[in-house]
């Protein structure tokens, strides 16, 4: 009797074991690598951390995050990604421009990659094609240069014909080569002269405001880049302080106190990429899940800073708006 209960518990512990074992795994990591800074990244985390929890992935329960922000710092990045690496994370999240998903392929072929970027990543090396990304990489491709006339043309929309055109560029954003060659042909475009200034620190950006009024700037386009995001305070507040009309890339922007964005949801856009996130970590491959490109783009009014700039927003420009802050 006592060598058969013996037997049934050796029996039982094995059956158990397995079981066990899968209770005592550790979270799945997920490596999140970021060019900015996380103040600016609050509701984009939000939305992301969201789909996760509808997943049924939550962090700090059955899921860990670690986050690296270079705080557009950008030569920091390829350091980043390697710790990340280092650190076996299941999947690395690369946002805030292709510079960290580019740091990212570089570090590692073998841990997958989403990226959330506003560069073609096709044009950057980033995948083989939307449609068959090939490799560890995929992700969300944003929008942002290929809007660029569109955004001129709103601009303009508030400008007299005797007011010059400028856009506010990053000299240290990786692809302000190809963002400068964009606005001149969207220029051309949209028939408007247009003068390019740049600034790649808040003091920079100071005097860039402070002098377009010696240049006969009367209406500013700011340039996507991430460290811009961070700095959506001080672009309302100098906007306000010259009187000039200033037109974003998103509406985090219009949020802090601007006056207008058009493109697409950055929240959106980080949804989907946790969408991606979840099918890696139950199994899929990178290679066979496709690049996904927004379909929405949204114009953002604030009229409270059109009051502050001493603007009359027309209402042909109002009735096309998907949001008017009061």
């Amino acid at each position: 009797m006592r060598r058969r209960t013996l037997i049934g518990m050796a029996a039982g512990a094995a059956l158990l074991w397995p079981l066990e074992g899968r209770a005592q795994k550790s979270p799945p990591i997920i490596g999140f690598l970021n060019s900015a800074s996380p103040e600016a990244y609050t509701p984009m985390l939000a939305a992301f951390r969201e789909v996760l929890r509808e997943k049924g992935y939550e962090e700090g329960r059955n899921l860990l995050i670690e986050y690296r922000w270079a705080e557009g710092h950008y030569d920091r990045l390829p350091d980043m990604a390697a710790e990340l690496v280092a650190g076996k994370v299941a999947v690395i999240v690369a946002s805030g421009s292709a510079a960290p998903a580019l740091a990212a392929k570089a570090a590692t072929t073998d841990i997958p990659v989403v990226f959330i970027s506003g560069s073609d990543p096709v044009r950057t090396g980033l995948v083989a094609s939307l449609n068959r990304p090939g490799g560890n990489l995929t992700g969300i491709s944003i929008t942002f240069t290929n809007l660029v006339p569109k955004r001129l043309e709103l601009l303009s929309l508030l400008a007299p014909e005797s007011v010059r055109l400028g856009a506010l560029v990053n000299p240290n954003y990786p692809e302000v080569d190809f963002q400068k060659r964009e606005l001149e042909e969207a220029a051309v475009a949209v028939h408007k002269p247009i003068e390019i200034v740049s600034a790649g620190t808040p003091i920079q950006i100071d005097t860039a405001f402070a002098g377009l009024a010696t240049r006969g700037i009367g209406a500013l386009l700011v340039g996507n880049d991430p460290f811009f995001v961070t700095r959506g305070e001080q672009f309302a507040a100098l906007a306000a302080r010259e009187k000039i009309p200033v037109i974003y890339s998103d509406r985090s922007y219009v949020a802090s106190g601007g006056l207008m964005s058009y493109g697409p949801s950055l929240a959106g856009a980080f949804r989907d990429a946790a969408e991606h996130v979840v099918r890696i970590l139950n199994g899929a491959k990178p290679a066979d899940l496709p690049v996904e490109q927004p379909t929405k783009f949204e114009l953002v009014i604030s009229l409270k800073a059109a009051t502050a700039l001493g603007v009359t927003m027309p209402q042909s420009l109002l009735a096309r708006a998907d949001e008017v802050i009061e």
